[in-house]
């Protein structure tokens, strides 16, 4: 009889929006007390303090064991209900038939938001192929079998270091940075010099791989004589001349991790600064490392990161050297395409997600339309009211609220002050393809 009385209770709210609280990450690199959005938003949503001394990295919100969300409404025993229970036992109304078909009962991506003060390691996500293999022997170190395409969308100023730089200009890293060639030695260094373009993309990317693995794979002992020097001569230069840009990065990262070889590989990647609305995505097996600034993160539902460096966590630098794609030149920097006065949409070239950007002045309305897919909704800034197609009932939301929304509902939002909200979905290109 209890069973199906609270059987009966999920089937009556199963079309209905639902407010989610949601779990925080305190790893190291994460702002600190009040100076982290990702804190303020914690507890806003939990009505829990911050502490001024705790680092606050990661709001996630969705459906991943290592961080999932809950119901606020509880059930018939007055226990909260996980959203990842609630989707997969009303999968077909919450997640819509076609995401179902597809990615079967539960949510295709991840939301987070980050909140960065010191660089994340070096790191890439692995495709599907790898991801799986990656758990199955390392299930300790490789929490699921989902590959983990994602993107950053800056809240702040946002800093990143991503893909690798072009030939040519690690031509110009060798002959200025004499460090590394100690580290990877000369003959390695000038099969660099010895290769154009014109030998074709294989070539340059065998070329590549093979000095990035020499200096990943260098010894702890070669790694901090190397960055001691780097880091003398680059301190006793910056009394002459003004470090590039790059340079004053290296001796940041080098105060953040000293003698980490992580240092160094720096130079090789992209250094990217996107301004507050813009956004950059990233394939699987593409290198990366965020470096500072507050950003909202979607991804495919994973928590796989292979890393080799700025990290004291778990190094698998075999596995990274060998599974990157080694493509150069800098990543593309989306801007999103207005979908009206509001609302900025980022779409990514993947299906499990899209982002919007919705910034609502005082007493102004929106209206999200309904998709065949769901959607979380999570409030940053200001406050309103929400009103739904399904006639839950008007809803009251302020900053640190964090919505689900079901399939084939429509939502439409009025603004009591500035209000901004952002809104992860499944890729709408997906729902486009026949």
């Amino acid at each position: 009889m209890e069973k199906s009385l609270i059987h009966k209770s999920m089937k009556l709210r199963q079309r209905s929006v639902q407010r989610l609280s949601c779990s925080v990450q305190n790893y190291d690199w994460g702002k600190k007390g009040p100076d982290s959005e990702v804190a303020r938003l914690y507890a806003a949503n939990s009505g829990s303090e911050i502490d001024p001394e705790k680092p606050y990295a990661e709001l996630w919100m969705g459906t991943h064991d290592s961080g999932p969300s809950f119901l606020i409404h509880q059930d018939l025993n007055g226990m909260s209900m996980s959203l990842k229970d609630w989707v997969s036992a009303n999968s077909n109304e919450l997640l819509g038939h076609k995401v179902v078909q597809k990615w079967g009962s539960d949510l295709p991506f991840l939301f987070k938001v980050l909140s960065v003060r010191k660089a994340l390691s070096i790191q890439a996500h692995p495709d599907k192929d790898l991801a799986k293999v990656l758990h199955k022997f390392m299930p300790c170190a490789y929490k699921d079998d989902n590959h983990k395409p994602e993107m950053a969308l800056a809240i702040t100023h946002f800093q990143a270091l991503c893909g690798f730089i072009t030939l040519e200009e690690l031509k110009g890293v060798l002959d200025n940075v004499p460090e590394i060639v100690q580290v990877v030695g000369s003959e390695v260094a000038n099969q660099v010099f010895d290769t154009t373009n014109a030998d074709g993309e294989d070539k340059v990317k065998s070329v590549l791989r093979l000095i990035f693995t020499q200096l990943m794979s260098a010894t702890k002992e070669i790694v901090t004589t190397a960055t001691t020097k780097l880091k003398n001569r680059l301190h006793m230069e910056n009394q002459v001349r003004q470090l590039t840009e790059e340079e004053q990065l290296v001796l940041e990262l080098e105060r953040q991790y000293p003698d980490d070889v992580g240092v160094m590989s720096a130079f090789f990647l992209n250094y990217v600064k996107l301004n507050p609305g813009e956004a950059l995505y990233l394939g699987a097996n593409e290198p990366h490392a965020y470096l500072f600034g507050d950003c909202i993160e979607c991804m495919a539902t994973s928590d796989n990161v292979v890393r080799a460096g700025l990290t004291p966590k778990h190094r698998d630098v075999k596995t990274l050297c060998s599974m990157l794609t080694y493509k150069q030149g800098c990543p593309e920097i989306l801007k999103g395409v207005a979908l009206n006065s509001y609302v900025t949409r980022y779409l990514p070239p993947f299906d499990e997600f899209e982002v919007d950007r919705c910034h609502l002045p005082q007493g102004e309305s929106v209206e999200f339309p309904a998709v065949q897919g769901p959607s979380i909704f999570v409030v940053t800034f200001g406050e309103g009211i929400i009103f739904t197609s399904n006639f839950t009932g008007d809803i009251n939301i302020t900053q640190g609220e964090v919505l689900f929304v079901p399939a084939d509902t429509e939502i439409s939002i009025t603004s009591a002050s500035e209000l901004h909200i952002y809104r992860a979905g499944v890729n709408s290109m997906f729902f486009q393809v026949p």
